[in-house]
């Protein structure tokens, strides 16, 4: 082979090179070693070292000018690759020693590029140096490329840009490709005239970089000499920028159930365009505003073209610009002063990556429809309806929000509703005074209005109330305008909106920005004025009036083909829109002509078993009326047990105490006749006295019916009996059993309930895993209370999944949630070993509560702390885990089409391709039926598996846990264990604030 066929020097060359060694071996074996014949003018050879021999020292400067020298019967295996790549292109005939990785193989191809004889010294060449002195490798470990299997040398190079080869920024990181592209030079192709396609970044610098005359010098002064070297050809090429490579999909999809066709609520988009470029913008000297950096950069619309999608920081463009760096000056118009834009191209997308830009054109399309933006979504304020009877006006509107899914890019669209009320705040604050006493009025206000969401109408933004200035009013003045000008709230609103203020004594509502405002620049708190924000959304008194949620439903609640007619308007009216086509042309994306149209799963239906029967879960998946006429699977009979009301409740808590002991036995429960505790008042403190002098150990259950619903008492009552002496208790609202005809199905449903907190099992499923625990945890926020959060876990601690044991731990601010989490994990374990005699052998936990945002960290941090318990229990436990978390505050819908008509699928339909995302192990399940509007499906995201259970599997354990809630006689939309510790999560979050006994945590105390 000649010398220049170093395609053995990879991975692929090694055996060819063995063989050929082999085949032409130095010498045969036992032959005596010869010494090696000297070349006339090559330099004597080092005499050969004995075993355990130390090596010669010598100084530094003669190691570098001596050339290395091979001893023919003496192989030095040199590294992976280069004494093969030697062996192959010399024939092994004169080996030399070259050394190990980069240097081996840069010194042997010069010397064959020079042509030199074996031992002789090639030319050297400089190794690329910073602008500041500092070697290539000087990185810290931070800084480094990410380990890829490319091996050594000329490979491990190629994955750094040629800018951080001269010292240029090091803090972006590259992406490599998937696929092992060998090792040394064969990873770059050298000989083969190909190279790897490894992308190389460029600095990308963030708006107000002043920092660049080191990054221009670098660009500017010419690239370090590498003509002799192996380096130069390579690099050349790898200065190219090229289109990122598709990321891997992660797919793991099922294949049992019965398919059928689906729609959902997603639009096809298409694009025309190959590629498009981002920039990285930043301005020398530095510009802060945002408003002043889109002035800048609309100045030179000759150069960047009329079309582009800036955000301050990062520029979009459907073409190319003429160089990889562009820079253009202008002058500030406040100042004059000249400002430097450096414009550098950081990567080159494929459109379906392009998220952000189109996010952005779809938002100037709602303002070119003539929508408005009310917080995030765009809505029609021209056909708002009105619900005068409850002082309230609903406005329709859309959601969008475009992304790359597994069916390519997709526009989700979906129809949205904003409730808004007649009444400001000032009207709101007058109708508290007249009901609460004076001396309360400011903290029940306070209380009632923090953490609720205003809009003004006068900008149509909506605003979060964090807190009310009682000592300032409208006449108070402020500093307004760059000047620092002092403006009365008065006078300003009347000079910017023409807004007259009637009210000057009413306090001021305080908006603080949020965490990315403050990154933007807006660090003050907003003023607002109570009389000009308009509350929106329902108060907790409005959600429990029936009249008014039956009427506001009417108006909200959309059946399928009514979305989907809502969907086809929203497409015929951008295409009824020049300028939203337009718009839409410049960027070469074109919507679909309808819906998007796939294939979904229907799972076989469960069978629910009894104590004494077994039967199929209907399509509906209810069985309500099985589960009263059934005897349940473990039932806990109501022997010592009080129930406690006012005089005024008499019969009604006699009636009821009937009811029970008549309905319960055809459940499998027996029921005595129970203590009865009339107290004189419906005062809270009479309760609490009353229950405390009756209570003693043989007491299984507390029942308190109330004449009215108050929170004060409820929560006492609840401290009471979950913490100050733990027993498991039951409210019950006195209207609730005051009809008649309503009696017995409201006292089935109580003695169901009552079981469940007892201990009892109420029916089950057929489990097929041994050995498996599975957990749900759920997090409450309290939005009152700033930083405080109540995180709960539920675990199950039999085969059948029917008992559980849960635990809560409180989080303080700035404390890490997860590490109380851990606690509750390690104490579930412990119980399971306690019931089972063994520990459970795969885990399977359902994590709530974590947005789409968050998935990375619980798969990187959560799981790794969650895997932290395990350790408790012996080195060498290590049981299967997989963590789900489990979404379903989603807008995705997915609508069954039976011949042309849209309608709500059954229970157990699974869609796991198309809408799911590229990077991700997910899928959608439709698991609860609705009878009115449209059902929700719910999102299950796999962010850890170990448990080797195949997607058939895992879809159909969660599709079995949403049979499992024992407060609802069907199927619900997440996991049971999900759903238990978002009760247990609030009601420690809402009502007791502290950790509910010990006693308690084997029973559904919390229901």
């Amino acid at each position: 082979m000649s010398g220049r066929g170093l395609t053995g020097s990879g991975r692929g060359g090694r055996g060819a090179a063995l063989l050929k060694l082999v085949q032409e071996p130095v010498r045969k074996p036992g032959e005596r070693p010869q010494e090696p014949v000297r070349k006339p003018g090559e330099p004597p050879q080092e005499p050969v070292r004995k075993p355990g021999e130390p090596p010669q020292e010598r100084p530094l400067q003669d190691q570098q000018q001596q050339p290395h020298k091979a001893v023919p019967h003496q192989q030095e295996f040199v590294g992976r690759g280069a004494l093969y790549a030697v062996g192959r292109a010399s024939g092994g005939s004169s080996q030399v020693k070259v050394g190990r990785g980069l240097p081996g193989l840069m010194q042997q191809d010069q010397r064959e590029r020079q042509q030199l004889p074996p031992g002789a010294i090639p030319k050297k060449t400089s190794p690329p140096r910073s602008p500041v002195g500092l070697p290539p490798s000087s990185t810290s470990p931070s800084q480094r490329v990410a380990a890829s299997p490319m091996g050594r040398g000329l490979a491990r190079m190629s994955q750094k840009s040629p800018d951080m080869l001269a010292g240029g920024d090091r803090s972006k990181s590259t992406e490599l490709p998937k696929s092992p592209a060998g090792r040394g030079l064969a990873g770059l192709g050298i000989g083969r005239n190909t190279v790897s396609p490894v992308q190389i970044p460029r600095p990308v610098s963030g708006a107000g970089d002043a920092s660049q005359p080191q990054t221009e010098q670098r660009r500017d002064s010419p690239s370090p000499k590498a003509g002799e070297g192996a380096i130069e050809e390579p690099l050349k090429k790898l200065e190219e920028l090229r289109i990122q490579e598709k990321p891997e999909r992660v797919s793991k999809m099922g294949d049992t159930g019965t398919r059928t066709s689906v729609a959902c609520n997603y639009l096809r988009m298409k694009c025309k365009f190959d590629a498009i470029y981002q920039y990285a913008v930043s301005f020398t000297p530095q510009v802060d505003s945002k408003s002043m950096r889109f002035q800048l950069v609309n100045a030179h619309r000759e150069v960047i073209g009329q079309v582009k999608a800036f955000d301050g920081a990062i520029l979009f463009l459907p073409v190319r610009l003429e160089e990889a760096t562009t820079i253009l000056r202008s002058n500030r118009p406040t100042d004059g002063c000249e400002i430097v834009i450096r414009i550098v191209l950081t990567k080159i997308l494929r459109p379906e990556e392009c998220v952000q830009p189109y996010n952005v054109i779809f938002k100037k399309i709602m303002r070119i429809l003539d929508l408005k933006q009310v917080a995030r979504h765009y809505y029609d304020p021209h056909k708002a309806v009105a619900v005068p009877q409850h002082k309230l006006e609903i406005w329709p509107g859309y959601i969008t929000s475009l992304r790359e899914y597994e069916g390519g890019l997709l526009l989700l669209c979906d129809v949205s509703h904003k409730v808004l009320r007649y009444q400001n705040v000032l009207d709101f604050m007058y109708n508290l005074y007249e009901k609460c006493p004076r001396d309360k009025f400011q903290d029940e206000c306070t209380r009632q209005l923090v953490g609720n969401i205003v809009l003004t109408r006068y900008n149509n933004k909506t605003y979060r109330i964090d807190d009310i200035e009682w000592s300032k009013n409208p006449t108070c003045k402020f500093s307004y305008g760059r000047n620092g000008e002092e403006m009365t709230f008065v006078d300003y609103y009347k000079k910017s909106y023409n807004k007259v203020i009637q009210d000057l004594e009413q306090p001021l509502l305080i908006s603080r920005p949020k965490r990315i405002n403050k990154e933007g620049g807006q660090d003050e708190a907003i003023c607002l004025i109570p009389e000009l924000a308009n509350l929106t959304g329902l108060t907790d008194e409005m959600r429990q009036d029936f009249r008014v949620m039956k009427d506001i439903a009417s108006h909200t609640r959309v059946t399928p083909t009514q979305r989907v007619r809502a969907m086809r308007q929203f497409m015929e009216n951008i295409k009824a829109s020049p300028e939203a086509t337009n718009e839409l042309a410049k960027w070469g994306l074109e919507l679909d002509t309808d819906i998007l149209k796939c294939e979904a799963r229907n799972v076989t239906n469960e069978r629910i078993i009894f104590q004494n029967k077994t039967i199929p879960a209907s399509n509906d998946a209810d069985w309500g009326r099985e589960v009263t006429r059934e005897a349940v699977i473990s039932p806990v009979h109501l022997q010592c047990w009080m129930v406690v009301f006012t005089k005024r409740d008499s019969n009604r808590a006699m009636d009821y105490i009937q009811m029970m002991k008549k309905v319960a036995p055809s459940m499998g429960i027996r029921v005595n006749h129970p203590l009865q505790l009339e107290l004189r008042d419906d005062k809270t403190e009479t309760y609490l006295r009353t229950i405390r002098e009756s209570l003693n150990p043989q007491v299984q259950m507390v029942v308190v019916i109330f004449p009215t619903s108050r929170d004060d008492r409820y929560n006492a009552i609840k401290k009471l009996c979950c913490i100050e002496s733990p027993v498991p208790s039951q409210v019950i609202i006195s209207t609730t059993i005051g009809k008649q005809q309503k009696l017995r199905s409201v006292t089935q449903k109580i003695a169901l309930q009552i079981n469940c907190k007892l201990g009892g099992e109420l029916w089950a499923l057929e489990i097929p895993m041994q050995h498996v625990m599975v957990v749900g945890i759920d997090v409450y926020h309290d939005a009152a209370h700033k930083g405080k959060s109540v995180g709960a876990i539920v675990a199950s601690t039999n085969k059948n999944l029917t008992r559980w044991f849960s635990r809560v731990c409180l989080q303080l601010p700035k404390q890490e949630l997860m590490d109380g989490l851990k606690l509750c994990l390690t104490a579930s374990l412990r119980k399971y070993h306690e019931v089972n005699h063994t520990l459970p052998d795969r885990i399977i936990v359902f994590r709530d509560g974590v947005g789409e945002g968050q998935l990375s960290f619980v798969s990187n941090y959560e799981v790794t702390q969650l895997k932290e318990c395990f350790g408790h229990f012996g080195e060498t436990y290590d049981p299967k885990l997989a963590v789900v978390v489990v979404q379903k505050r989603i807008n995705t819908r997915i609508f069954a089409e039976y011949h042309g008509q849209f309608d709500n699928p059954r229970p157990g339909l699974v869609l796991d391709h198309t809408v799911t995302m590229n990077n991700w192990y997910d899928y959608f399940l439709v698991s609860q039926h609705v009878r009115q509007g449209t059902v929700s499906p719910t999102h299950y995201v796999v962010v850890y598996d170990s448990s080797n259970l195949k997607p058939d599997r895992m879809q159909r354990l969660s599709y079995k846990l949403t049979h499992l809630y024992y407060n609802w006689p069907g199927t619900v939309r997440v996991p049971a264990p999900c759903q238990y510790a978002h009760k247990l999560a609030y009601l420690v979050g809402q009502n007791i604030h502290k950790e509910p006994s010990h006693e308690l945590s084997d029973r559904l105390f919390f229901l």
